[in-house]
């Protein structure tokens, strides 16, 4: 096993991006993700399940399936991508949030917030880590079926989008199903820059 300096900073940066704007858009602006994020909160919803429990769950899960198809560097840049996201995530908290206007505004929230996770996590992925779970799941699949990595976010996000919708108001729901496009598309932009296909 071979890290790169390189990859850690992109882990690095692309968790204080992604940090960055779920704390100052997403967590204020009522606009939800889908993925592993989007079923925590629907199981929380319908079932009492603490996202803290269900959350723990399905990260783990993703992550013994991205060992087993990635290898062991996936999950030492994963613990460090991830641990670095925490650590942001923490260090944010500390302050009142730079955008609050957004919290009535959800179609800019949205446009918005999928910029910081297009960004944020498509650095992760481009350096061969997976922030959180629903990351090392797509990159899974992505080796598994040859597909290109925002078709297998897509697929997961509507899926779970699609079971919010027997609780999220009509216009939280729009809102987030064009925030997990647009930010399954900047991933994809962003792990392939520069890369020519194959």
């Amino acid at each position: 096993m071979k890290l790169s300096l390189r990859n850690i900073a992109l882990c690095i940066a692309g968790s204080a991006i992604l940090a960055f704007g779920l704390y100052h858009v997403h967590s204020f602006s009522g606009v939800t993700e889908g993925g592993i994020l989007g079923m925590t909160l629907l199981l929380q919803h319908w079932f009492s399940i603490s996202p803290a429990v269900s959350g723990f769950i399905m990260n783990m899960a993703s992550y013994l399936f991205g060992l087993y198809m990635l290898g062991l560097e996936f999950i030492v840049y994963s613990i460090i991508g991830g641990s670095a996201f925490s650590l942001f995530y923490a260090f944010f908290e500390r302050f009142p949030p730079l955008f609050p206007q957004l919290a009535g505004m959800p179609l800019a929230a949205a446009i918005v917030g999928a910029l910081f996770v297009g960004v944020g996590v498509g650095l992760g992925v481009r350096a061969g880590s997976a922030l959180s779970g629903d990351d090392a799941l797509a990159m899974s699949l992505m080796k598994l079926w040859g597909w290109r990595i925002e078709s297998v976010y897509l697929i997961s996000d509507l899926s779970v989008l699609a079971l919010s919708a027997s609780y999220l108001p009509l216009t939280n729901l729009l809102c987030s199903l064009l925030t997990v496009i647009l930010s399954g598309k900047i991933i994809g932009v962003v792990q392939r820059w520069g890369i020519k296909d194959k």
